[in-house]
């Protein structure tokens, strides 16, 4: 089992219609665990990647009526360092 995880923003909130279909999805063999931060309008899917690609967690998501706007990087980016560092060379 290969256990990957993927961060999508979604646009509007989800219909009660689109709630019960999430929940369905739950369901589907391979899909290990969804959470919603509301505040943030993200959903979290853990899923098999031996079993599902993330092409088809998308198309789940998409077909239960969720308005997906992006795919989140899960990666923070670093920040550069607005001075440059200077080396000194030492001599022994």
């Amino acid at each position: 089992m290969t256990q990957l995880d993927v961060l999508y923003r979604y646009g509007a909130a989800p219909t009660e219609r689109a709630v019960l279909a999430l929940s369905k999805a739950r369901d589907v063999y391979g899909v290990r665990r969804m959470e919603f931060d509301e505040a943030a309008k993200t959903v979290r899917v853990e899923y098999d990647a031996s079993r599902l690609t993330e092409a088809v967690i998308h198309q789940l998501l998409g077909r239960a009526g969720l308005d997906i706007v992006e795919t989140v990087s899960m990666i923070p980016e670093l920040e550069v360092a607005a001075a440059p560092v200077s080396v000194q060379a030492s001599v022994a």
